[in-house]
Formats: C-alpha cells, sequence, structure tokens
C-alpha cells in the first residue's frame, strides 16, 4: 500500500509515455519532463497512448516502488 499523507502531491504526466521502462526509466522522466525529484516521497503517474495502462512510480525512503494497471477492456477516462 503507498501512504498518502496530507502532504503528498499527485503528478500526472498530460502526455503520453513508453511504459515499457522500469525505476531508472520513470524516474528519469520525473526528473526531467516533469523537472521533479523522484525521491520526494511524491506520487507520479504515466499512461500509455491508449490509455488502457497507467503506472505509478513513488519512493518511500527505504526504496522506489513502480505499480501498474492493465485494463482488460476499455480504458481509463
Amino acid at each position: 500500500m503507498i501512504p498518502l499523507t496530507p502532504t503528498t502531491r499527485i503528478f500526472l504526466a498530460v502526455r503520453n509515455r513508453d511504459l515499457r521502462k522500469g525505476f531508472e526509466g520513470l524516474a528519469d522522466l520525473v526528473a526531467h519532463s516533469l523537472k521533479e525529484d523522484p525521491l520526494s516521497g511524491h506520487l507520479y503517474v504515466f499512461t500509455n497512448r491508449r490509455k488502457n495502462r497507467i503506472e505509478l512510480l513513488h519512493f518511500d525512503g527505504p526504496g522506489q516502488w513502480v505499480c501498474a494497471k492493465r485494463l482488460a477492456e476499455g480504458s481509463f477516462a
């Protein structure tokens, strides 16, 4: 479970991203595209072109989380 505190900010990347990237690739997107610190403890959300998959990047102190969800049918609004 990813803890969301009142100080946790959620960043949604508005451009479609290649979600084949791992920890380092998503952290690079956060640093260079969003101009944020991937180790800040905030939550970063990315989606693919078809909007049927999302990935979340979060740093919780001891390490980074990458959580993914792919819809079997339909797309995220």
